[in-house]
């Protein structure tokens, strides 16, 4: 019997891409560079699997592809907003994705974010670069402490949770949170996370906001300036969840006129094309959606991956079905 066909959008690791060629019938991206609609298309029209990434949009026309070959779209990642599943579901597609295994290398992004703004890293590292440094004196570059100061979480699920641990246990820090689901009250008060009643509670009480809700239609711009009008001055947002979530624009206004102490993003609107205006504050600290990046992470991802399309093509239900 035949092998199914399988693509990969982007390049894997070296052994998650190892164990797809022994099992299946694989095309790789050699180039390693985003694939246009176009190519999308033919990945469906010519492939039983297609693996895309979040830099991947299966849009509806996307997927109104002709004839359609692809039966499931193994997504790397946990997020999936970039797929139209509304459309997938129509066309009789499953979609999976990678949940539980980028948690905690998501979390510790976000508490690296919150110690880099606060204490001022990325200044600090572009003046000793740059040879501007002229050594120790006690007014250089004062931040101030997360140790004790109380963060705020808007989402509390796998990651929020983690960061809430990491926060509470590692630096002493009240958790507050808002949630359409919150956990049990035992997890919460093993976390010290006291859940609020709205978005806005959390955003006037807490010291640092730290975003881990799903990009979707609801939550775009979830933080725009009104929300962002009720953050404390000395306050500090982090997004690790996804660029939409944040109206990028009424940040970079927010923190051009310091209504908010800083931010640290991981994800922006319409990235790889950052806002200009991001480029030009000292006051934010800016990484390239290096999320899930770790070397034992992403070759997690790959293997979720595999393990769902072993099921699906076994006529199982891969264990992270979405739809």
């Amino acid at each position: 019997m035949a092998k199914p066909k399988v693509i990969l959008t982007r390049r894997w690791s070296e052994a998650a891409e190892a164990r797809l060629l022994e099992l299946f019938d694989v095309s790789l991206n050699e180039s390693d560079k985003p694939f246009s609609p176009g190519h999308l298309q033919d990945a469906l029209r010519n492939y039983d699997a297609v693996l895309p990434t979040v830099t991947d949009a299966i849009t509806a026309e996307v997927l109104s592809a002709e004839p359609l070959r692809a039966k499931i779209l193994g997504n790397f990642g946990v997020g999936f907003n970039h797929i139209d599943l509304q459309a997938a579901k129509a066309r009789g597609i499953t979609v999976t994705n990678t949940p539980d295994v980028l948690t905690d290398c998501t979390a510790d992004i976000a508490m690296a974010l919150m110690l880099a703004v606060a204490r001022r890293i990325g200044e600090g590292e572009r003046i000793v670069r740059a040879g501007h440094w002229k050594g120790w004196r006690p007014n250089q570059m004062l931040g101030v402490k997360i140790t004790g100061k109380t963060l705020g979480l808007i989402g509390f699920g796998r990651i929020g949770l983690a960061v809430a641990k990491k926060a509470h246990c590692g630096f002493d820090m009240p958790v507050i949170f808002y949630t359409p689901h919150p956990p049990l009250p035992a997890i919460c008060e093993k976390l010290g996370a006291i859940p609020c009643d709205s978005i806005e509670a959390v955003l006037r009480e807490a010291d640092f906001v730290s975003l881990h809700c799903p990009g979707s239609k609801a939550n775009r711009h979830l933080i725009n300036a009104e929300r962002l009008a009720l953050m404390k001055p000395s306050a500090f947002l982090i997004n690790t969840a996804r660029g939409d979530v944040v109206d990028n624009e009424a940040l970079i206004q927010a923190l051009k006129n310091q209504a908010i102490a800083g931010a640290g993003l991981d994800v922006f609107e319409g990235e790889p094309n950052i806002n200009p205006g991001f480029l030009e504050l000292e006051n934010a600290v800016l990484v390239p959606h290096l999320g899930s990046a770790t070397v034992e992470t992403r070759n997690a991802m790959g293997m979720r991956v595999i393990d769902n399309l072993i099921a699906f093509f076994n006529g199982e239900v891969p264990r992270d079905k979405v739809i």
